[in-house]
């Protein structure tokens, strides 16, 4: 039995396909992946099938392919761009005498390059873990077999077995602080809505641009970078819309296909933030060739995790790389918008995005008149410097007349000042000021 190596830097990939042709995109994303991970392509073979070989996937004269092109490339590393089941990765890694990964846990080992807080680590090593539980084939090698104690006879617990439980110990503690992860996750979003502070979240296939998006929109420097899997730890920022309605805007982890099912379950709590937004911001690479594909695998993940009831608004982007586009909004048979087109690395584009949420968030503001008598000026001051003033005027006794836009949380502040109350002999959207 080899011993597997710590790393592979030089790599063979592995292109199955069971329907009539083999993808370009799909394998063109592959590579990409392989190289995100900080992997050399140095060799790939590719194979149709009709249904996959239980022992090594392939057929035996493609592994002879592939173990030729490792000794050919001076190679030690074989990533499968499918997934292997655990008796059909040992298989292959016996055969080619080395470490062979499937596309999950390539993914899983971009994903633990790339996690930065404390909280998108503890969430890899989970989803590690969970992973490696179905395929320990001597994958902790410095534990050592133990012996039964003094009176007990034969070899105690094996390596296997002490892999095992130690592994679902420490699957047990990582839940245990990802819980606590997830009841401070929750108790931010109690705050946010007692405030009545709407959450907008972006989501996406990978690469397709949220990161810049979430830059362009909130003056931040989150790392962005065309590759896939830029960024995987949640960031949260509060936005100020043109009609004074502030919103929370969540960049996410993005999505791609065949996204591993113990990743999916171990960013839980982050991709609860997207579960209980008030609405989606679906990001699109409107330039890439398979873009109504990618929407319909984030939808997929989107259903997966439950917010696919979310309402969304599409933002088609990369229109730049697009010949003939322009920012322009599409709307639904409603009359509301339903895509936005924009560019978000030149900014083109963005202002209709700005329109677009907007008009969405109208529910969450009020249209109100205030009267102000005219020697009092406090009040007056203080409504110009929350910005909520659009019109002013003087009725017939000389009194000012304020017209306001403002959050319903903001009328409530100001209904509640000394002397403030609602004058049913006004008109219905006046409020009296008595100073």
């Amino acid at each position: 039995m080899f011993e597997r190596p710590q790393s592979g830097e030089r790599a063979v990939l592995v292109h199955v396909n069971f329907s009539t042709f083999v993808d370009a995109e799909e394998i063109q994303e592959f590579r990409e992946l392989a190289i995100s991970a900080g992997v050399t392509p140095v060799g790939e073979v590719s194979c149709v099938r009709k249904k996959a070989d239980p022992r090594y996937l392939i057929g035996e004269g493609k592994v002879q392919e592939i173990q030729a092109q490792l000794r050919e490339h001076e190679a030690d590393l074989v990533l499968v761009n499918h997934e292997l089941t655990p008796a059909q990765e040992r298989n292959l890694e016996k055969f080619l005498q080395c470490q062979v990964l499937d596309r999950s846990g390539l993914i899983l080992d971009i994903f633990a390059q790339r996690a930065s807080s404390h909280e998108g680590r503890l969430q890899v090593e989970l989803a590690q873990l969970q992973h490696l539980s179905t395929r320990l084939v001597r994958g902790w090698t410095h534990l050592e077999r133990q012996k039964g104690g003094i009176g007990l006879r034969g070899p105690g617990e094996t390596q296997l077995e002490t892999d095992r439980r130690l592994i679902g110990q420490r699957i047990k503690q990582l839940n245990k602080r990802l819980q606590k992860v997830r009841n401070s996750r929750a108790q931010g979003r109690k705050s946010r809505k007692k405030a009545d502070i709407p959450t907008v979240s972006l989501v996406g296939y990978t690469n397709a641009g949220k990161s810049t998006l979430f830059n362009t929109l909130t003056q931040s420097t989150v790392y962005a970078a065309d590759q896939l899997f830029a960024t995987l730890d949640p960031t949260l920022r509060r936005v100020e819309l043109n009609n004074h309605q502030p919103m929370i805007l969540a960049d996410t982890v993005g999505f791609i296909k065949q996204l591993p099912h113990d990743l999916v379950e171990a960013f839980r709590s982050t991709l609860e933030e997207t579960r209980e937004a008030g609405l989606l911001l679906h990001v699109v690479d409107a330039s890439h060739a398979n873009a109504n594909d990618n929407i319909a695998q984030v939808n997929k993940v989107l259903k997966e995790i439950g917010a696919d009831a979310v309402p969304q608004i599409e933002v088609y982007n990369k229109i730049d790389l697009m010949e003939g586009r322009t920012p322009r909004i599409d709307r639904g048979a409603d009359g509301r918008p339903r895509r936005v087109w924009l560019s978000a690395a030149k900014g083109e584009g963005i202002e209709l995005l700005y329109d677009a949420l907007n008009e969405y968030f109208d529910q969450y503001t009020v249209r109100q008149r205030l009267r102000i008598p005219v020697t009092d000026g406090r009040l007056r001051a203080q409504l110009y410097e929350m910005g909520t003033v659009i019109e002013e005027m003087t009725n017939e006794q000389g009194d000012l007349l304020v017209d306001l836009l403002l959050t319903r949380k903001e009328l409530a502040q100001i209904m509640a000042m000394e002397g403030v109350a609602q004058e049913p002999a006004f008109e219905k959207q006046a409020i009296n000021y008595c100073g």
